[in-house]
């Protein structure tokens, strides 16, 4: 069977047989204009090529909700703008707030420490930490124990910087999510602090 002259509503088909050949071919079609779209947005290669993956991987999973009629550059394309537009809110929301909890810090020193004794906090970041899940637990500690930069941490373990930046972020938003106890009173003040933000 040459897949590459078939239609798109046929190749739709094989794709929810999983046919790995006809999910191939639906990337090769379309991989570059999903690019060089998430790249536009993005303005950064490494993000771009993990969104677009993303995109790719999301419709193989997914492939039951589509349909002969669907329009495959029509639904990519919209899917890669939105994953991409939610990329850079929460990067945006996830900067913002940790440029303000690090302003917040520097500010009120004495009542942090007052509020949380250091080896209690510390204990508490490393029990998150340890969590993590694998991959991320290990570009995490390669950035803040190492001190690599993302470049060497994405050389080093063979991926992209994109996915190092994305990965320590996530795990710079799980440590915010899972110290925000009664317990951890440093995390409660701050975030008391910014609630008429």
């Amino acid at each position: 069977m040459a897949y590459k002259d078939l239609a798109e509503k046929d190749l739709i088909s094989l794709l929810q047989q999983n046919d790995d050949a006809a999910f191939s071919e639906i990337f090769n079609r379309h991989w570059g204009f999903a690019y060089l779209h998430a790249l536009k947005l993005l303005n950064d290669e490494d993000e771009a090529k993990d969104i677009v993956q993303e995109v790719f991987t999301s419709i193989w999973n997914q492939s039951g909700s589509l349909t002969g009629e669907t329009n495959l550059r029509a639904y990519i394309f919209s899917a890669v703008r939105n994953r991409t537009l939610n990329h850079i809110r929460d990067q945006k929301v996830r900067s913002e707030y940790m440029d303000l909890f690090a302003i917040y810090c520097a500010q009120h020193q004495n009542i942090i420490l007052d509020a949380i004794h250091e080896k209690e906090l510390l204990s508490a970041i490393n029990l998150v930490i340890d969590s993590l899940p694998p991959r991320m637990k290990e570009i995490f500690e390669l950035s803040r124990t190492e001190h690599l930069s993302h470049k060497e941490i994405a050389d080093k373990l063979d991926i992209s910087t994109g996915t190092v930046k994305r990965q320590i972020s996530n795990a710079l938003y799980i440590l915010k999510d899972r110290l925000d106890k009664p317990e951890n009173l440093i995390v409660i003040i701050f975030l008391q602090s910014i609630k008429g933000h």
